[in-house]
């Protein structure tokens, strides 16, 4: 049986996050550049301690410092693995994730992952007006019906069977989860509609950022978020990363993919367990595994 890294994306950062890999080799080194490429103490801002000052924002949750924190934790925890002669049969990524997967598979350098996450975060930061809210617990036919009967809102994020998040115009979002019944409805603490047609501009603006990036083919399959199906030509993978920000993430599809192409475990690479969780709930018979420090490393 197989194994698959998969990357989580915004939403499981956390205060001190940092601390965790710093005695990893290059982990200062990686941290330093991409504070330099942001203008902001990222370390400092991982550990809640940016100074009201510095230049920029400080707030972690802010999609300008989440981003690039992740890429940098989670490429690290890459290099620890590869560095014990590890490596999977295929990798996916959650939205932000799936940079980091793609610099798992050797499709492009970690300077080039931090390039292309910052322009990534600050296209997407600026793309405002727009609201986000996870739906757990519906059924999916209603859930569905409701998108397709109000304008302005779309499924962003198709999480597993049970959960899904909206992306749209608040009004629409707001109309579509008040009216669907449910177990919980949670608005997210974003600065715009994610994954989505209102990320248009963003997306095109991020494609011309690629546009003279080299994408290298993958050393194994990727399953992206656009199309989970396993690709491993760089011109495939960056025409699906270029789509990325306006369709949703098929996160589902992408768990029913494990299954089809024999994977028996899972190994989360990041900061908390979200996509574990959904894995166990979503895919009997596959085994999960977090790797989020250099102790879990060994």
């Amino acid at each position: 049986m197989g194994i698959a890294w998969v990357f989580p994306g915004q939403g499981s950062q956390k205060i001190g996050m940092a601390a965790a890999v710093l005695d990893l080799p290059g982990a200062r080194e990686r941290f330093s550049a991409a504070s330099e490429l942001i203008g902001r103490d990222l370390l400092a801002i991982c550990a809640g301690e940016a100074p009201e000052d510095s230049p920029g924002p400080t707030d972690l949750n802010d999609t300008r410092n989440t981003q690039p924190a992740l890429f940098v934790i989670e490429s690290l925890l890459v290099d620890g693995l590869r560095d014990q002669g590890r490596s999977p049969s295929l990798v996916a990524g959650h939205s932000l994730g799936e940079l980091v997967a793609l610099y798992a598979a050797g499709v492009f350098d970690a300077a080039t992952g931090l390039h292309l996450i910052r322009t990534r975060s600050e296209r997407m930061a600026a793309a405002g007006g727009g609201a986000m809210t996870a739906v757990l617990g519906f059924d999916r036919n209603e859930l569905e019906a409701l998108v397709q009967a109000h304008e302005g809102v779309v499924i962003a994020n198709d999480n597993s069977e049970g959960q899904v998040v909206l992306s749209g115009t608040p009004e629409a979002v707001a109309a579509v989860s008040g009216e669907l019944r449910c177990k919980r409805a949670m608005p997210l603490a974003v600065s715009g509609a994610f994954h989505s047609p209102f990320m248009a501009e963003a997306a095109a603006a991020f494609a011309a950022d690629l546009e003279g990036v080299a994408f290298a083919d993958a050393a194994m399959p990727v399953l992206s978020n656009t199309d989970p199906t396993p690709a491993t030509s760089g011109a495939v993978l960056k025409d699906r990363l270029r789509r990325q920000m306006t369709t949703g993430v098929r996160w589902r599809e992408t768990m029913e993919r494990f299954a089809a192409d024999g994977i028996g475990t899972a190994v989360e690479i990041g900061p908390g367990n979200v996509l574990s969780g959904l894995i166990k709930r979503s895919c009997a018979g596959i085994t999960t595994a977090q790797i989020g420090s250099a102790a879990d490393l060994g």
